[in-house]
């Protein structure tokens, strides 16, 4: 500041002097000496205008070259720079944290002005709606979302619960439902989020059909059991009568142990950790268990007439659960001995597979399935014919329980069928679960 005074006294000096010089009349002095100061000022301008431009950059790099008068202004000023900077970093961090979170929320997530413009939106959001989350921002919300539910929603002014609306299905795929709320805040700016409840509601109507179809699986021997309760209680039977009712009672009682069996299988399998690779089950021992079990259910519903082979292959080990991996291969063998006619063809086997892996099938010359029946085959309580399937002792969770323990295991479930000449089912497990005896014999421990 010293410095700027000397330069304007230094330069009104000389402007007087030149004045004086020249045998200026006294105003005529004063006249030099203004211009002398007026010639500072346009050079003190002069750097006030590059110190401001040096401050209108984004980002300020080295200052101008300035008379030390302004050298603290210049480091304050960078002292400023700097600090303006690192909080500049930290909103900035906070921004796309606050972006990163957006994004990864599995809810939509839709931010709209007081006109209803789009000025943010996640990905999910633009799942959900079928958006374009570049393309759309700055759209009013209403020309892209026409559904009459929402858009009645939208011109309430009670969002206390959402609404839903259904999506069109795109090419081969099921609609959506979408649930959607708004959130009014700020000075009408509103927030809108949206989920998917297809799979919700799917899962809930799973439920209903499940409890139904329990309580009738379950009422119906409970009923026949009671009739045959009340009419050993209220008549006078004789020896022959007692023992074939207290036989049927028997069956009913059977078939309700067998359906709460199942029912409990499933469940554990549903809420237990997939097995690893600690236990290592030789596919023949498994093979044959499953064979001898068939040829004992077919004495018991088809005299044995059933041609009942077991094509084993070389053997291998299976690593996996036992208990898990006999109760799916009993279930695809038991469902070919319970629809195959009596003197039909029935053959189950391992085979290794050339890409790794190894695969067990059931074939069989039963009646065959129709197409339309095939993906549903693995439903709860799904069945092509009830009343034979029930004649036969089944519960209808079988390839239920099949599904599950495949899946556990790794691996996937095929079913192939011709209606009148049979069905191949096929149960494929991943190479990682399949070695051969000589490495089994490698891996075991020396003694």
């Amino acid at each position: 500041m010293i410095r700027r005074l000397i330069e304007l006294l230094s330069l009104t000096a000389v402007g007087g002097s030149a004045a004086l010089a020249l045998g200026a009349e006294p105003l005529q002095l004063i006249g030099g000496a203004g211009t002398g100061a007026m010639i500072w000022l346009m050079i003190d301008q002069r750097r006030l205008g590059r110190f401001r431009d040096w401050l209108r950059q984004a980002h300020p790099a080295a200052p101008p070259n300035l008379p030390d008068d302004w050298t603290e202004l210049i480091e304050c000023s960078q002292k400023g720079f700097k600090l303006l900077q690192r909080e500049t970093r930290k909103v900035e961090d906070r921004m796309q944290q606050l972006i990163a979170a957006f994004e990864a929320s599995p809810n939509g997530l839709l931010v709209l002005d007081s006109a209803e413009r789009i000025i943010l939106c996640n990905q999910a959001v633009a799942d959900h709606l079928r958006f374009d989350v570049k393309r759309d921002l700055g759209q009013h919300l209403r020309n892209l979302l026409r559904d009459p539910a929402f858009i009645a929603y939208l011109n309430g002014s009670d969002y206390s619960k959402p609404v839903e609306i259904q999506m069109r299905a795109l090419a081969g795929a099921q609609p959506s439902r979408i649930s959607l709320q708004l959130h009014p805040y700020g000075f009408g700016n509103k927030l809108l989020l949206t989920r998917d409840i297809t799979s919700v509601e799917l899962a809930d109507t799973m439920r209903r059909d499940f409890v139904a179809n329990v309580s009738h699986e379950i009422r119906t021997p409970l009923t026949v059991l009671s009739g045959f309760v009340e009419t050993m209680l209220s008549y006078d039977l004789s020896a022959e009568e007692r023992e074939r009712y207290l036989l049927l009672m028997n069956q009913q009682s059977q078939r309700m142990m067998t359906l709460v069996n199942d029912l409990l299988l499933l469940s554990r399998l549903e809420g237990t950790p997939a097995p690893g690779t600690a236990e290592w089950i030789s596919a023949h021992e498994l093979l044959d268990h499953v064979i001898e079990d068939g040829r004992v259910l077919s004495d018991l519903i088809a005299d044995g007439s059933h041609d009942i082979c077991a094509d084993a292959g070389p053997d291998f080990q299976l690593a996996g659960s036992r208990t898990e991996l006999l109760s799916a291969m009993s279930n695809l063998l038991s469902n070919a001995v319970r629809y195959t006619p009596p003197g039909g063809v029935i053959r189950a086997g391992w085979r290794l597979l050339p890409q790794g892996g190894a695969e067990y099938w059931v074939s069989d010359t039963g009646p065959g399935i129709e197409a339309e029946h095939v993906p549903r085959l693995t439903e709860r309580f799904y069945r092509v014919d009830r009343s034979r399937s029930r004649d036969t002792g089944g519960t209808g969770l079988g390839l239920a329980i099949v599904k599950h323990v495949v899946q556990r295991h790794g691996g996937q479930l095929r079913i192939d069928s011709v209606v009148g000449q049979g069905s191949t089912f096929r149960i494929l497990l991943p190479a990682s679960r399949i070695r051969s005896l000589d490495a089994s014999v490698a891996a075991a421990p020396s003694a």
